[in-house]
């Protein structure tokens, strides 16, 4: 069965640092691109990273980047969001997708429940 199951979020303090996890099972994480997103309260999802298939390559959002970084551990069969100097308008619940595509940008195949950042002071 294949599955994503997201951990790692929780409250953090403007200026802070969080880790999220991506943990999959079912299938290597290495043969898939994988992209976190997030949603804001009445807001839509959007993208917030990327890294490709196999080789690979990674991709942010603007208003992340140089504050976000993706990294994924094949031993693991995880990927993970390193996340620093965090905002308010970080806040989110944060998912991580799966495609069975080079890139994210093809649309993703498969879905985690998501977890919450919120960061308030």
């Amino acid at each position: 069965q294949v599955q994503l199951v997201e951990s790692g979020g929780g409250l953090v303090r403007p200026g802070g640092s969080l880790r999220l996890s991506c943990a999959a099972s079912g299938f290597p994480l290495d043969d898939y691109a994988i992209g976190w997103y997030r949603q804001a309260p009445g807001k839509e999802r959007e993208g917030v990273a990327c890294i490709t298939r196999h080789d690979p390559s990674t991709y942010y959002q603007e208003t992340v980047r140089g504050r976000f970084t993706i990294i994924r551990d094949n031993a693991k069969n995880t990927v993970f969001l390193q996340m620093s100097s965090l905002k308010p308008e970080d806040t989110a619940v944060y998912y991580c997708a799966a495609a069975d595509h080079f890139s994210c940008q093809q649309g993703m195949d498969y879905w985690g429940r998501g977890t919450l950042v919120n960061v308030s002071s």
